[in-house]
């Protein structure tokens, strides 16, 4: 591509797609129709600058309809945001999903990470592939229960996804003859009376905002308007609620510290970047729960002092964010997002933004950055989010399960919430099981319950190894089936319990190409910014591919990973040898 783009002109579609997002061009400036004005004034400076943050959107609009980002797409989209061209398209050639080079305006990625490549994926993109069909190998797609599984980039069409494919499927999409489809309901717990974050899941019509407050939607946020803002946190402290994501955080301690903040504006983002290979718990809730999201969300802005929220939701999951969307809509339709939020005298909205194929995105500061319409890479802290995060202003940041949490908090109160799990770890969590199971999908059980009772729920009978916590996660094997599921245990254990993925690899597993997989994962999802992980991350899989009994390639393994935990700037370095230092030590590999 010509960096310069001097000559590069967008043709009409490309100036149309682009223009449905950032508005028609005012003027010559911003490449519409030059008029005499512009000949005069040249609009720019710190209000050119505040329009960056849409750069994504704005190219996300050149791959839905046009299929890829030409030369001329790209040089409008920097006119119209005077962005320089070298670094719109380095932030375009930052994401996976974005192409910067012609493809065909159908294409399926076929995910081939740890869950998928054992139920089939590899067969099925082989067969695609000697028939000549254009497929992609793609990282984790969130389908975990129905493994082999697709995402269909279709230019000028609806994306969607789909599961236990078949390469006659994939084929069919592909030449527009499959029908889309809906996903099932992956959550075999249906109907259990003791569910709290699913309790509405299968029963409210997630389209449907009536149907979310006959099933007592909105009264979560009415109790919190009755608390207050400081009521709200003090009840999210009492819970004990700690993070889902993964770092498990004090969620009230993280609120606090932004609502105390005294510069404005304040900011709440949802982190809904899903991307932790064995993980499709969030996208459950939003797919089947939307609105308890967006109430769940308007409840953090009113109690964190926040007038604006965004949900930031991985590219990967193109039906979670039209429910999503549809569901924003239909909130502000009714009086519950706007400048007086159900009358109740504050006010917050919501907006969608979409990754574009980006696993570091999951790193709350180098989400912020994607935002903002940078590349996705990790900052420095201090100073942290809740001083000066989105857009060097205040921000609280919570995935989607940790979220969800409070509407029971809030409706139960704090004590009550901290009654469940095990005193330490309170509440309820998600379990994403997905492999060798017999009944897949999202599990809700109280924290403190042993890993062997969730797997009796699953129908798992036998294993080899399982992967928990996902890619970034650590093995363990059927000697330790009765670990407590909690934070503190899990710690003790030397495991983590990450992102809720509890993947189950059977007897006749390949575990050596598994481990393989993990590491080409996190080679490829390294943002680069800084060299233990850039490199470390490289060395990592060729000494893996080189080990067949090697002491000096085991220490090499041993040594890049305490560099990489040591160095690296942000959680994908500190824990990219997490899985494959555990294989090694249980003799799954090596």
């Amino acid at each position: 591509m010509d960096l310069k783009l001097m000559t590069a002109q967008a043709t009409t579609a490309e100036k149309a797609a682009v223009d449905t997002v950032l508005g028609p061009p005012d003027g010559g400036w911003e490449g519409g129709h030059r008029s005499q004005a512009d000949w005069r004034v040249a609009r720019g400076g710190a209000a050119a600058r505040a329009e960056r943050h849409r750069l994504l959107p704005a190219l996300w609009a050149l791959q839905d309809q046009i299929g890829w980002i030409s030369s001329g797409g790209m040089n409008y989209v920097c006119e119209r945001l005077t962005v320089p061209p070298a670094e719109a398209y380095g932030v375009a050639t930052f994401y996976a999903m974005f192409s910067t080079t012609p493809q065909p305006e159908r294409v399926a990625h076929v995910c081939d990470d740890v869950v998928c490549r054992t139920n089939g994926a590899n067969a099925v993109i082989d067969e695609l592939s000697a028939t000549g069909t254009t497929v992609v190998r793609s990282p984790c797609l969130g389908r975990c229960s129905e493994a082999p599984a697709a995402l269909y980039q279709l230019a000028g069409e609806q994306d969607w996804t789909q599961g236990a494919v078949t390469p006659a499927q994939v084929s069919s999409a592909i030449d527009a003859v499959d029908e889309v489809s809906g996903n099932p309901i992956a959550a075999p717990q249906i109907g259990d009376p003791n569910l709290r974050l699913l309790a509405r899941v299968g029963v409210v019509d997630p389209a449907s905002l009536d149907s979310y407050r006959q099933n007592g939607g909105y009264s979560a946020l009415a109790k919190a308007v009755e608390l207050g803002p400081d009521g709200v946190i003090g009840e999210v402290e009492t819970s004990g609620l700690l993070g889902r994501g993964g770092a498990a955080f004090p969620t009230g301690f993280k609120w606090r510290a932004v609502a105390d903040q005294g510069e404005i504006p304040h900011y709440f983002i949802c982190n809904a970047d899903e991307s932790e290979p064995g993980t499709f718990k969030d996208r459950i809730l939003m797919e089947r729960d939307p609105f308890a999201l967006v109430e769940a969300l308007t409840i953090g802005g009113f109690a964190t002092g926040s007038e604006r929220g965004f949900i930031y939701i991985r590219g990967e999951y193109p039906e979670a964010a039209r429910i999503l969307q549809h569901a924003i809509d239909e909130a502000r339709s009714a009086g519950l997002l706007s400048d007086d939020v159900g009358g109740h005298g504050f006010a917050f909205d919501i907006e969608v933004r979409r990754g574009a194929g980006a696993y570091i995105c999951g790193e709350e500061t180098a989400l912020m950055e994607s935002i903002e319409g940078y590349r996705g890479e990790p900052r420095q802290k201090p100073p942290f989010p809740t001083q000066a995060g989105l857009f060097g202003k205040p921000t609280a940041i919570n995935n989607v399960e940790t979220v969800f949490n409070v509407l029971d908090i809030v409706s139960g109160g704090g004590e009550a919430f901290a009654a469940t799990g095990d005193g330490t770890s309170t509440g309820t969590r998600l379990f994403c099981l997905s492999g060798a199971v017999k009944r897949p999908g999202v599990y809700e059980v109280e924290l403190g319950t042993t890993l062997r009772s969730l797997l009796e729920l699953a129908g798992v009978t036998d294993f080899r190894a399982i992967l928990l916590g996902g890619a970034a996660g650590t093995f363990i094997t059927p000697e330790q089936i009765d670990l407590p599921l909690t934070f503190d245990t899990a710690r003790q254990a030397g495991v983590t319990l990450g992102s809720g993925a509890v993947v189950v690899f059977g007897p006749d597993a390949d575990m050596a190409d598994v481990v393989r997989r993990i590491a080409a994962f996190f080679r490829d999802e390294s943002c680069g910014q800084c060299v233990p992980c850039r490199v470390g991350t490289v060395r990592q899989q060729e000494a893996l591919a080189r080990l067949n009994g090697s002491s000096a390639d085991r220490q090499l393994i041993e040594d890049i990973a305490q560099t990489m935990a040591d160095a690296s700037i942000c959680g994908l370095g500190h824990t990219a040898a997490s899985a494959v230092r555990s294989a090694i030590d249980l003799g799954l590999v090596g």
